[in-house]
């Protein structure tokens, strides 16, 4: 917190530069993957809902992290277990503005945004 107003932002808090804005297809693709997981562990499908949830919000924070693979569209690596997510993404500068393209499994093939 700021010392002298008694409010603020505490310090090291990083506040979101862009907004980030899921496709239909991305949610779609979260709540099929929380639907495959959750049959065999709850827990799991949670888990990496959360993860994915985590990644993107770092998305906000630096929307430049992902690799850039065609154009505009950049892809970002969510670590899960021993494979993990992928994210394919656009930053849009003007509108200040994440937009999640697509998701899918690490294995998953033939994928595209």
């Amino acid at each position: 917190m700021d010392a002298s107003s008694g409010q603020g932002r505490v310090a090291g808090q990083a506040k979101a530069v862009a907004t980030v804005v899921y496709s239909a297809r991305s949610l779609a693709y979260i709540e099929r993957i929380f639907r495959f997981l959750r049959e065999e562990s709850p827990t799991a499908a949670a888990a990496a809902v959360a993860a994915i949830q985590s990644a993107v919000v770092h998305l906000g924070l630096h929307p430049l992290i992902g690799r850039r693979i065609d154009g505009e569209i950049r892809e970002l690596v969510i670590s899960y277990g021993r494979t993990g997510y992928i994210a394919l993404y656009r930053f849009h500068v003007l509108q200040d503005q994440v937009r999640i393209l697509a998701l899918r499994h690490q294995r998953d093939v033939g994928f595209r945004p």
